[in-house]
């Protein structure tokens, strides 16, 4: 166990800083702003170093520290270098005010916290911590709202982050290194990318997000101010051709679109007309029918006028002149048909089937049948034939 003395404070400082032979140590201790107690095996700082009440700039790191020792008495700290010792948690840094650089890591951080009044706090180094297996570094959302403004780096590589929405809100940051971690949703970026307008550094690499089909060019489309992508400095000539690339990919996405919206609904008219004109005609039951619109039978070669004729004739006529009328003969497409085969056998040669005239067609061959019970010895007078 090594515990920090005041000859070990003594002999931390540079050249610039030795001990005057005229002057008392609390006076020497009281004048220094830097100390360099890096890799000395300090487990413990003690009350020693709050003698140093002007130092600014402290170095600790590569020692065995469990804990983040009490400066309440230094409270002009601007740099804190802590990383790479056993520390599990943050804690008495709210005296430390002027805080403007802390480094924690390389060490046992579960848990980002006690930053909330650190409101001057520009850069923050947490990667690397040593987490049990399956974990990942949290934050709390007080220690994030407290150094949004402010913060200007950060550093959360080899942390097991598998998004980084949770720093959304750090609207200052310039360069953020977030390498060797589970990121893989270039959407979470990309909306992290939109409300970081200062970001000018990015660092992924080891990330899933890395593989993805023109990653680079992603990344540099959508982070707008970028000008160092993994360590390679973006020009800005790839910058536009890439911007004019991705407009016009969007561009030609849009009418590939439209194209698709536009024939969508023409096949769907075109398939309601389709239907349309298949079904029948909706008959309106509140609209009276014409007596010359009344659906019927219609003769082959008689026209519509002259049915419509006849019709009306035989409407006028008396019942008993009506019953003396020979049975009209139905016929349809060609073929002869009728319920009363006797009555044609007594026709008379020269009956006709009604009383207008008929247009006279050609004759020509046709193909009829004869339905009832007719003797085979009667014939069918070609007077009765329509043509």
């Amino acid at each position: 166990m090594v515990k920090l003395t005041l000859d070990l404070i003594a002999r931390g400082t540079s050249g610039y800083t030795k001990k005057k032979r005229d002057e008392s140590m609390q006076q020497y201790l009281r004048r220094l702003t830097h100390l360099y107690l890096e890799d000395r095996s300090i487990d413990d700082v003690g009350e020693d170093i709050s003698m140093c009440r002007n130092l600014t700039v402290l170095y600790l790191y590569d020692n065995q520290l469990n804990k983040i020792p009490s400066l309440h008495h230094n409270m002009n700290l601007t740099m804190l270098y802590l990383q790479n010792n056993d520390i599990c948690r943050v804690e008495n840094l709210s005296p430390l005010t002027r805080l403007q650089k802390l480094y924690l890591g390389g060490n046992c951080i579960t848990v980002l916290e006690g930053l909330d009044k650190m409101d001057k706090l520009q850069e923050l180094h947490v990667e690397n911590q040593r987490l049990p297996p399956g974990e990942k570094l949290l934050f709390d959302p007080r220690s994030l709202k407290g150094i949004a403004m402010s913060l200007q780096v950060l550093n959360v590589s080899g942390n097991g982050l598998d998004s980084v929405r949770d720093m959304i809100g750090l609207r200052n940051i310039s360069q953020f290194m977030a390498n060797d971690n589970e990121l893989s949703d270039m959407k979470d970026l990309a909306h992290n990318f939109g409300n970081w307008p200062c970001l000018w550094r990015l660092e992924l690499m080891g990330n899933p997000v890395c593989h993805k089909a023109k990653y680079r060019d992603r990344i540099i489309v959508m982070a707008k101010t970028l000008e160092v992508l993994d360590g390679k400095e973006i020009t800005e000539t790839s910058r536009q051709f890439l911007r004019k690339w991705h407009a016009n990919k969007e561009t030609q996405k849009k009418k590939r679109d439209e194209i698709y919206q536009r024939s969508a609904y023409a096949d769907l008219g075109d398939s309601g007309l389709h239907r349309s004109a298949e079904l029948p005609p909706v008959k309106d039951p509140a609209r009276p029918v014409k007596s010359s619109q009344i659906p019927g039978y219609m003769m082959p070669g008689l026209p519509r006028k002259q049915f419509d004729e006849l019709l009306a004739r035989t409407a006028t006529m008396d019942p008993a002149s009506r019953e003396k009328q020979p049975t009209p003969v139905k016929a349809k497409s060609g073929v002869l048909r009728s319920k009363h085969a006797d009555e044609f056998a007594t026709l008379p040669p020269s009956a006709t089937v009604a009383s207008a005239p008929l247009r006279r067609r050609p004759l020509m061959s046709m193909t009829f049948e004869l339905s009832g019970n007719l003797d085979s010895t009667q014939h069918i007078h070609p007077g009765m034939i329509i043509h």
